[in-house]
């Protein structure tokens, strides 16, 4: 829009100016000339007070003017001079302006405004709604804004008219930015529209689109490629060249449908963009690698890589250049360049880790097998500076090591023994090198030459082979020393109630004898975890919905959890069936409950979480002993202290614990263990210092079979409780007159190694009206059998015998006699002995430790049957 000139600008029109009336002053003048003349014609002595009043009304008038003035309640031009400023910066303002009353009435307009509509009186002059007419979008806009000046808003739009309003007629179309706003007014709403021509703005912005155009172009068809990734590994753009030369759709190209990962080889794209610079710095790095084609072929390239670090160090987007080094694309007759070329393929595609290190140790060139392993690339800038030393990317503990190998190599020596060493980052690798010296005087292409092999996964086999061999030495050592504890303590369960029965509860000696039996059952706790850790402790599977079990844990968890601690159970949708051992199961999630809340002790969170995993969610994650089937998760997380690697190592070994003396005996973890492991599960667990610990079991899916199971053999018999206690009566039973009759009549064969065991199972028998038969051994219960004319109802044989175990006694007892009752007893599991009989061979178990009261009801049962 043209300027205007001080005199194109008091074309200005303004209806709300108020001038001066001068037919007041004269009326007032006039007033005043009566009353003289009036006063005239009375006499002095009547006309001089009425004089005196209206002198005296006319100098309280004065003062008070006065007065006024000096306070600033009058002024005589200050107010109107900043009137006319502002009037006169509106007048005169390049864009155009309306002010309009309610109902469309102007009441003021600019002299631009007025170029503008071709107008030069309130007669003629037209709002902007009549203004700019054309188009259906002119028509839209300028719609909106009248709507929006109803309304009392502010709207802005920008249109294009072909051909431009009067005002701007020199030229074929014009582009306008009309806005309206509501002006604060306290009498009258008023709505001021500004006209601003922007057409040499949106021409300038045009020839820039333009040129930004032919620079993508020029940069598109370049014959090298280009491309920029974000600090998340996103290539945000990519040149056609580039796109041309993997195979790549530029359509996927910076929506986040591509990224570094798909394009470099394995885990270099966190080396490349990742790591940390000086603040501010901008570094530039040469790598030769082999990137990437869609269709899975590689392409040989060298890439120029510039990244730009915050003042935190940290990398912002990176800028590469990508220089084909494929064969045909480098057209040369030089047979050097050919080799060099080749050995470049050679180089960093080989799987085995190389670089060529300087005299000091320093790197000079590595291969795409090195940073995979050692998680970076030397940035050599140009390559002729070598970059930062080898030691730093091993571990502490063997720095000195590598120092002493890479001294000798780069001394000449042949001779040096590879090193086994820890990688530093990324954490818990383990690597071999080999050092030798290069051959030349430790230039450019440096002094020594580095082999070296990732032995993680060798290592970590060979670890999880010590581990399995060390929990299965200890599982025997805790198996067998769970028998022989069972055995004693059977003893001293059998005598206590031997001794209760025939005491009365307000004998004196009645409180120790409980005392006694009390801590037997606290010992037999102990030994059921040692059997649940070396998994041969008795399981009952059932077919459990895992939501429901653990909606019935609720109340008991937030009783063990306290106040400070927040329990929040979140449940997959329609959970798949597992079959486990619900009191096992119980036991389990209490162990880790407890776990966790003594590992906040300022309290916190505790999370479980269920959900399905399908076959293909499972063997995504790649987790050692997991096979890829359907499992259910149980996923048990707090906000704790968290573990460090080494306690991880031991966290399921028996008797290992954290914990104060006697706050704990060691055993809960490696009982979670082995129920997990003996319900065919399979636990992980993730710790971070400082954030907590994460513990996730995995069940396998229950599906069940058509055909109708077995019949359990043992079903009649009374289930043990969490942690293998007796199990509580059921409700039928607890209907039951407490006074049952438990005595019966017939021959038992009673087959016990331990003496004091079978001493106080004989005598509780016998009390019980049976005639008992006693064996030390299998051998000996045969020959009674052989010897004996009158039949034997019952035999009730312990499974770990010297001469025969209970298996081989029963096979030779079938022979003779097919019909034949038994009951076994064990410390060990039934399962743990049942692989060693027949199949469909029918018998009781009865788990040690065990109640004479539970003894004589399992016999007086089998008797029945």
């Amino acid at each position: 829009m043209p300027e205007l000139s001080p005199s194109a600008a008091e074309a200005a029109l303004d209806r709300s100016e108020r001038p001066g009336r001068v037919s007041l002053l004269l009326l007032l003048a006039g007033l005043l000339v009566g009353a003289a003349v009036g006063l005239s014609f009375v006499a002095n002595e009547q006309a001089q007070p009425i004089i005196l009043g209206l002198l005296a009304l006319l100098a309280m008038a004065g003062v008070f003017c006065l007065f006024a003035f000096a306070i600033g309640a009058i002024q005589l031009t200050g107010q109107g001079t900043r009137n006319d400023v502002t009037k006169a910066v509106v007048d005169a303002a390049p864009d155009g302006m309306i002010a309009v009353e309610e109902g469309g009435r102007p009441i003021y307009a600019n002299a631009a405004y007025l170029h503008l509509a071709g107008s030069d009186t309130f007669t003629n002059l037209r709002p902007v709604e009549r203004v700019f007419v054309g188009s259906p979008e002119v028509s839209e806009a300028v719609y909106r804004l009248a709507q929006a000046a109803r309304e009392g808003r502010s709207l802005s739009e920008e249109i294009r008219m072909a051909p431009p309003p009067g005002g701007a007629a020199e030229r074929d179309f014009a582009w306008f930015r009309i806005g309206v706003r509501p002006l604060p007014l306290p009498r009258r709403p008023v709505s001021l529209w500004s006209v601003a021509d922007i057409t040499h703005e949106r021409e300038r912005q045009e020839n820039v689109f333009q040129e930004l155009q032919h620079a993508i172009d020029y940069l598109d068809h370049a014959p090298a490629g280009f491309m920029a990734v974000d600090p998340k590994g996103s290539v945000v753009y990519m040149n056609a060249t580039l796109a041309a030369w993997l195979g790549h759709d530029l359509a996927q190209v910076g929506s986040g449908g591509l990224r570094l990962s798909e394009i470099l080889p394995d885990d270099l794209g966190p080396v490349l963009i990742g790591g940390k610079g000086e603040p501010g710095e901008v570094r530039t790095d040469r790598f030769d690698l082999d990137l990437r084609r869609r269709n899975g072929h590689p392409l040989s390239a060298r890439l120029y890589h510039r990244v730009a670090y915050g003042q935190d160090g940290r990398p912002g987007d990176s800028r590469t250049l990508v220089l084909n080094r494929s064969a045909g694309e480098e057209s040369s007759d030089d047979p050097g360049q050919a080799a060099e070329l080749r050995f470049d393929r050679f180089f960093n595609t080989s799987p085995v880790a190389v670089a060529t290190l300087a005299a000091d140790g320093r790197l000079v060139r590595a291969n795409a097998s090195f940073a995979r392993l050692f998680g970076t690339l030397p940035r050599t800038g140009d390559g002729s500076e070598a970059g930062p030393p080898v030691r730093d990317f091993v571990v502490e503990r063997d720095r000195s090591i590598v120092d002493a190998a890479a001294r000798a190599a780069a001394e000449g020596r042949g001779d040096v023994p590879p090193v086994e060493i820890g990688v530093s980052a990324p954490v818990n690798r383990s690597a071999r090198i080999w050092l030798s010296p290069a051959g030349t005087a430790g230039g450019a292409e440096g002094a020594v030459i580095l082999y070296a092999l990732d032995t993680t996964a060798q290592h970590q086999l060979q670890q999880q082979v010590n581990q399995a061999q060390k929990m299965e030495m200890v599982g025997q050592l805790a198996g067998g020393i769970a028998h022989d504890f069972n055995n004693v303590l059977q003893a001293i369960i059998g005598y206590s109630d031997l001794l209760l029965a025939s005491h009365r509860p307000a004998d004196p000696a009645f409180q120790d004898i409980m005392q006694i039996k009390q801590n037997a059952n606290r010992a037999a706790s102990l030994v059921r975890q040692l059997l649940a850790f070396s998994r041969r402790q008795t399981l009952r599977p059932e077919v459990i919905h895992l939501g429901e079990a653990l909606s019935d844990l609720t109340l008991l968890l937030k009783r063990l959890l306290g106040e400070r601690v927040e329990l929040d159970l979140k449940h997959g949708r329609d959970l798949w069936p597992v079959k486990a051992d619900v009191n096992q199961f119980e036991q389990v999630i209490v162990n880790l409950a407890v776990n966790a809340r003594d590992a906040m002790p300022e309290g916190g969170r505790l999370l479980i979480r269920t959900a399905n995993m399908a076959a293909e969610a499972v063997g995504a994650l790649r987790l050692n002993g997991l096979p890829g089937a359907d499992h259910v998760l149980i996923e048990v997380s707090d906000t704790g202290t968290g573990m460090t690697p080494e306690v991880m190592e031991k966290i399921f070994e028996p008797f290992f614990t954290t914990k104060e003396v006697n706050k704990g005996t060691g055993l809960g973890l490696s009982t979670v263990f082995g129920i997990v492991k003996q319900s065919g599960g399979y636990i992980d667990v993730r710790s971070t210092i400082g954030q907590g610990t994460v513990f996730a079991i995995y069940l396998p899916r229950h599906v069940p079979v058509p055909e109708a199971e077995a019949p359990e053999v043992s079903a009649d018999l009374p289930a043990p409780a969490a942690g293998g206690a007796p199990a509580p009566a059921s409700a039928a039973e607890a209907q039951k007159p407490a006074a049952r009759d438990l005595t019966g009549h017939g021959t038992i064969l009673l087959v016990e190694d331990e003496d004091p065991v079978r001493a106080v199972n004989a005598r509780a028998l016998t009390a019980r009206g049976y005639t008992v038969l006693e064996a030390a051994s299998g051998l000996e219960a045969l020959q009674i059998m052989e010897e004996r004319d009158v039949p034997v109802d019952l035999v009730v044989s312990d499974v770990v015998m010297p001469e025969m175990d209970g298996p081989t006694l029963l096979r030779e007892l079938r022979k003779g006699h097919p019909s034949l009752k038994v009951i076994f007893v064990s410390g060990y599991a039934e399962d743990a002995f049942r692989k060693n009989l027949p199949d469909g061979e029918e018998f009781n178990f009865l788990p040690k430790p065990f109640s004479l009261k539970q003894l004589v009801e399992t016999v007086k049962t089998t008797m029945a049957g």
